[in-house]
């Protein structure tokens, strides 16, 4: 296809994806309203999977046809500009407050998902095996983390008493629908994304591993930035940094887990570097948040975000 054609697929791609993230936060807005449940979990669940939806198709579709580095790669580098391009433009857009749950709790679990992944990828390491891959044994270990998961978060769901902020005012019926619209808006307009990102990439020369963790990344992580910037921008702060830890915890145990268990998905060479930048950025998110009383990521941390993600890409550019 040539690379002008490339162009249709993006444009129409955009426009979905931010109709498709406006419809999702204004739908599970509205639900968390009328059934009494705090922003967060709305957005650690119904809002995270949606937007994880790219991520899976694409890493499972990978898994299927034995490319690993894409798999792998498209989640690394998700979960990477999830935090430090994602959050940190929503955190310019409007400064974000969450609850302390969130600082104490699931971003640590966001922590825990990169740190089970190192430990079960390194089988080179700390079995001296002839091959690190991710089995699909490790596959089903991840699922079942993940299973725990979502019963901690229901559980939140069941006892939250988080006081409620003025949302949007639609019937129960017509917020299903706005759910439903935006996950197929948001699905569909990721896919046209990256398959008109993938052209190009593959059109200048890119290896696998880099068109992972810098085209396809974030290319499936639109749904993300589109779906938080509008949260931001809305002041909806609980949604807009819940879907971003969620979708983390979800791209490791839920879509991994699943393209391991349906294809051992081999480590390749430069991934615990990879792995190790999920876990700093974790860190340097759950640091800023822990050790400031008002646990809120203000504009200044949003640059110093955005300026270190765009580091990270400009290294791998020059080291691929």
């Amino acid at each position: 296809m040539p690379e002008s054609w490339t162009l249709y697929l993006f444009i129409p791609g955009i426009i979905l994806l931010i109709k498709g993230a406006d419809w999702l936060v204004d739908g599970s807005s509205s639900i968390a309203s009328k059934m009494g449940i705090s922003q967060l979990v709305i957005g650690l669940t119904f809002v995270a999977f949606g937007t994880s939806a790219p991520e899976l198709a694409v890493s499972t579709l990978a898994s299927i046809s034995g490319n690993s580095g894409v798999a792998m790669g498209n989640i690394l580098g998700s979960n990477i500009a999830n935090i430090l391009f994602i959050l940190g433009t929503a955190a310019v857009i409007y400064p974000l407050k969450v609850e302390k749950n969130t600082a104490f709790r699931e971003i640590p679990f966001s922590m825990l998902a990169a740190l089970v992944l190192a430990i079960l990828v390194n089988d080179v390491l700390i079995d001296g095996a002839s091959v690190a891959e991710l089995t699909r044994s490790d596959g089903l270990i991840m699922l079942s983390i993940f299973a725990i998961f979502l019963y901690y978060v229901f559980s939140i769901a069941k006892n939250s008493n988080v006081e409620q902020e003025q949302m949007a005012d639609l019937s129960t019926f017509r917020s299903v629908l706005y759910i439903i619209a935006g996950i197929v808006g948001l699905t569909y307009g990721g896919h046209l994304i990256v398959d008109s990102a993938v052209l190009m990439a593959e059109a200048w020369g890119l290896s696998q591993r880099v068109i992972g963790l810098t085209v396809v990344a974030i290319g499936t992580s639109l749904p993300e930035l589109a779906t938080s910037a509008v949260a931001a921008y809305k002041k909806n702060t609980d949604i807009a940094i819940g879907n971003v830890v969620g979708s983390n915890i979800f791209n490791i145990f839920w879509v991994l887990g699943i393209s391991a268990t349906i294809r051992p998905l081999p480590g390749e060479a430069g991934v615990n570097l990879d792995i190790g930048l999920v876990l700093l950025s974790s860190a340097l998110l759950m640091g800023l948040l822990f050790f400031r009383k008002k646990h809120m990521l203000n504009r200044g941390h949003g640059i110093l975000f955005l300026l270190l993600y765009f580091t990270y890409l400009g290294a791998l550019v020059v080291l691929r």
